[in-house]
């Protein structure tokens, strides 16, 4: 189905790079009956909700936007929108940036350790649009990066719009004695977790619900989902739960604790 929607896509992508859109009060002076020339699509006329649910299909991706190598395959093609016209880069700007998650800091190999996150690429007048971000904790938990400080480069002061923060957990070092001689003291990530998202709660104001969600090794009574959570209502954030872990679907707790409750 994926493959499906890119192909198609591309082809959209391709046919509006071909074409010539014209502007509301442009007049098509080509004859409707000549071989040789090609009325311009009149995509501005179509009313709003159709132009939005275009914008939608092209530029809308179910995964987290961060820096990627797949970027130049998967997303880049699409943001040629921006280069019809400038009423087409207005409007399809204004969809990609306000309906898309952005990763706060890069998770991807080539670039954990990049000194500039996603964000602080991305121009202040997009970052106005910005309504949903997404703080990934697991990846160099026995290293964190340098980079991995919310300050200044960010610009997180135009992200005024931002209402939404998904937090992913992908491990928690000190919930289990397999990543003893891997971790960095018992308890250092998860105060240094914690420590990122009271930075980033105290940097966007703006964020109303914080969303967690995790791989299925992490439980609720972890000891860092707990301080996550804990420094959540501390903000007095709403609280929500993400679909892939499905935290009503999966028992928490060991299985020898599981089999004494059957009275196995």
């Amino acid at each position: 189905m994926g493959r499906q929607r890119t192909k198609g896509i591309d082809r959209l992508v391709q046919r509006l790079d071909t074409l010539r859109i014209a502007e509301p009060d442009e007049p098509t002076s080509a004859s409707p009956t000549s071989e040789s020339s090609t009325q311009p699509f009149r995509f501005f006329d179509l009313p709003s909700e159709l132009r939005l649910r275009v914008y939608e299909l092209l530029l809308v991706f179910p995964k987290t936007l961060d820096l990627d190598p797949s970027n130049t395959r998967t997303i880049a093609p699409s943001l040629n929108l921006f280069h019809v016209s400038r009423r087409m880069h207005d409007e399809a700007s204004r969809v990609f940036y306000s309906l898309n998650t952005f990763r706060v800091f890069p998770t991807h190999g080539r670039y954990i350790n990049k000194k500039h996150p996603l964000l602080a690429w991305i121009p202040r007048k997009y970052k106005v649009h910005i309504t949903r971000l997404e703080l990934r904790l697991g990846p160099g938990f026995t290293r964190p990066p340098k980079g991995w400080v919310v300050d200044s480069r960010h610009g997180f002061g135009a992200t005024t719009r931002v209402h939404k923060l998904a937090v992913f957990v992908e491990i928690d070092p000190e919930s289990s004695e397999i990543f003893q001689g891997f971790r960095v003291g018992t308890s250092f990530y998860t105060e240094y977790c914690v420590g990122l998202l009271r930075a980033l709660l105290a940097q966007v104001p703006s964020i109303a619900t914080v969303e967690f969600d995790a791989y299925p090794s992490v439980s609720k009574e972890s000891p860092l989902l707990k301080g996550l959570v804990g420094e959540t209502k501390l903000n007095q954030k709403r609280i929500t739960w993400g679909p892939e872990r499905g935290w009503d679907k999966i028992v928490d707790g060991d299985l020898a604790s599981v089999l004494g409750k059957l009275g196995l």
